[in-house]
């Protein structure tokens, strides 16, 4: 069992920037495929961004590109989401996901159900 806990969300002005963290408790973290969700009120969760480590490849949804950053730091079981140039749309509870299967992560990296363990999500809200 992994245990995922977020980190870094808060309330923000539009154009700004805030840093995501997710500490994971899994020893052999690098053998996980990470991944960025997020769920605006009133919608379903959609995909944010992935970082597959056999490949090293990031992924990345259309709406985030050029704006967020996913990357990863194993000595330390955490992976981050830079998000900069904030806008209200951005608005959302951001969740952490991972799963150890990363051959079979990587042909869909940012489907949720490729996913098997989450996290408890972080508050993002952007102020106009």
């Amino acid at each position: 069992q992994v245990q995922l806990v977020e980190s870094g969300g808060g309330l923000v002005q539009a154009g700004g920037s805030l840093r995501l963290s997710c500490a994971a408790s899994a020893r052999r973290f690098s053998s996980y495929a990470m991944g960025w969700f997020r769920q605006a009120p009133g919608k379903e969760r959609e995909p944010v961004a992935a970082i597959i480590w056999n490949n090293g490849n990031t992924y990345y949804a259309d709406s985030v590109k050029g704006r967020f950053t996913i990357s990863r730091d194993n000595a330390k079981r955490t992976v981050y989401l830079q998000i900069n140039s904030l806008k209200p749309d951005d608005t959302a509870v951001y969740y952490c996901a991972a799963d150890q299967d990363q051959p079979l992560v990587v042909l869909h990296p940012l489907s949720e159900s490729q996913y098997d363990y989450w996290g408890q999500g972080t508050q993002v809200t952007v102020s106009s």
